[in-house]
């Protein structure tokens, strides 16, 4: 784990020196968990931003796009349930005053004992060799077996509390397992508490005029209400989908590890339209064309899992996430969820209006089920940029770290250097970079020795580097190197565009 926390820390020092995220208002020592995209941050996540959308409305006939604001209609967020049940169990500890959410104190202890549990499997594994049978051995080993009906328990005890929002009952639990703070080591705990994670404001010209209304804590709501407006102007017929690309808020208690939990942060979202009694068939269609997405970036499978939800949402029959392996470990990335016909019913309850499809194939109307694919923009940006992240020993002894960002992704997909700053070579290599720029987002620096200059562009994930020097003058040929292997290669200026285009397909 510790090697771990060591590659998070050093991809977060990573991403502030070579420009892809800053603390946001760091001059003033920063907000906590709020972030800034600095130049090749904003390129990296406008390629994910763009790889989405094109996969799902660019290449579906039958899904459209929107963009909605994010102030709404405070009964938006009543009809919703984000009003009375948008909630996260608090507690504080009296010594730290550090404030907890009081589901992942206990989720930590869990994590703890799961750790006794693997340390087991993995001192036996070493004293069994080859012959070791994991699976039997978690089956039939006591101790492994006592913690894992320990866990159950636990569960058991935390979510039937947290269901019937029993808080007493989740501040027992805290103390029965002698769980302390991590800051204090002290058990002295307030009570639970029920904290709403929507941020409100006023909208409004004078304070007794105005209206109390949130900040949207999802994207989803923005599509429903305008379910009617798409399905009518499109001549939309089910089923069809809305996607949506936008910022939501959450007043996270605890906002932690980098950009992977924020208060402000970007989803893509698309929510599917289908007839009652077809969202199972759909909800799997989508829950393989995800991943398939998720494995085209050239990232492997192996950093990849499905997780079934056990408590499933007050409005989903079906719910999985994908996890990615982050440096923290598996972790949500994005949720596929069937939510039955529950948003569209409720805003119909409370807006008045009739909110249906007439489906001419059987002569009649009915509210439409909705099959929902919602992906953290920000927490993928992080999986792309972990998995990237690479220290290489070079066979010289020397070291260079290289972002393998899948070149599509790339934010800088070619770098023209000329050679030296003089005789003409940067001319020439400005007249390089004018023709590429139409096509790609380019970089020219004629700055340090160029070998400096490879090791800067390896650091922000750049797929070639174009070299000119003094024969280029005389035959129009340039030197290109790949990132990945560092090959370089002699080739006309003509052939440039070839090369990178053939990289760049995914």
């Amino acid at each position: 784990m510790a090697n771990n926390e060591d590659k998070f820390k050093k991809i977060i020092a990573h991403a502030k020196e070579y420009g892809f995220v800053f603390q946001s208002s760091e001059i003033y020592d920063g907000l906590a968990a709020a972030y800034d995209y600095g130049q090749y941050g904003v390129e990296l996540k406008n390629n994910i931003k763009n790889y989405w959308w094109k996969s799902m409305v660019q290449f579906h006939e039958n899904i459209v796009g929107l963009d909605a604001a994010i102030f709404m209609h405070p009964t938006t967020w009543k009809a919703s349930g984000h009003v009375d049940a948008f909630n996260d169990p608090m507690i504080d500890n009296k010594d730290s005053k550090k404030r907890y959410r009081a589901d992942v104190l206990v989720e930590d202890h869990i994590a703890k004992i799961e750790a006794k549990n693997d340390k087991d499997v993995e001192k036996a594994a070493k004293r069994f060799g080859d012959a070791f049978d994991e699976a039997q051995f978690r089956s039939t080993n006591q101790r492994i077996l006592d913690r894992e009906k320990e866990i159950e328990d636990i569960k058991s005890r935390l979510y039937s509390a947290m269901d019937e929002n029993r808080l007493d009952d989740i501040k027992n639990l805290i103390e029965d397992l002698e769980i302390a703070c991590p800051i204090s080591g002290s058990r002295n705990w307030t009570d639970v508490r029920q904290f709403n994670l929507m941020f409100s404001t006023e909208m409004g010209s004078t304070a007794e005029g105005a209206s109390k209304i949130y900040l949207r804590p999802e994207t989803a709501q923005g599509i429903f209400v305008n379910y009617l407006n798409i399905q009518k102007t499109g001549r939309m017929k089910i089923p069809f989908g809305i996607a949506q690309i936008g910022k939501a808020f959450r007043n996270e208690i605890v906002a932690r590890q980098f950009i992977f939990r924020m208060r402000e942060f970007e989803q893509m979202e698309m929510q599917f339209f289908v007839k009652p009694g077809e969202e199972l068939k759909w909800f799997d269609y989508w829950k393989n064309e995800r991943m398939k997405w998720h494995l085209n970036m050239g990232i492997p499978q192996s950093e990849y899992r499905f997780h079934e939800h056990e408590k499933l949402a007050h409005y989903a029959n079906a719910a999985f996430d994908i996890e990615f392996n982050f440096p923290m470990g598996f972790k949500e990335l994005e949720g596929i969820h069937s939510r039955t016909d529950f948003d569209l019913n409720a805003h119909q309850q409370y807006s008045g209006k009739k909110i249906q499809y007439f489906d001419p194939e059987i002569n009649e109307s009915y509210v439409p089920y909705v099959v929902e694919t919602s992906i953290g923009l920000d927490r993928t940006f992080l999986a792309v940029l972990s998995y990237a992240y690479n220290e290489e020993q070079l066979e010289d002894g020397s070291e260079r770290v290289v972002m393998r960002i899948p070149p599509f992704l790339a934010p800088i997909k070619a770098a023209v250097l000329p050679l030296v700053k003089k005789d003409g070579l940067p001319e020439k290599a400005m007249e390089i970079f004018d023709s590429l720029k139409n096509d790609y987002m380019c970089f020219y620096e004629e700055k340090d020795s160029i070998g400096k200059r490879y090791r800067r562009q390896d650091a922000i994930g750049t797929p070639y580097c174009i070299t000119v020097d003094h024969q280029t003058l005389e035959d129009n040929s340039v030197t290109i190197r790949e990132r990945d292997r560092m090959q370089q290669e002699r080739v006309g200026i003509e052939k440039i565009n070839e090369i990178i285009n053939n990289r760049l397909k995914h």
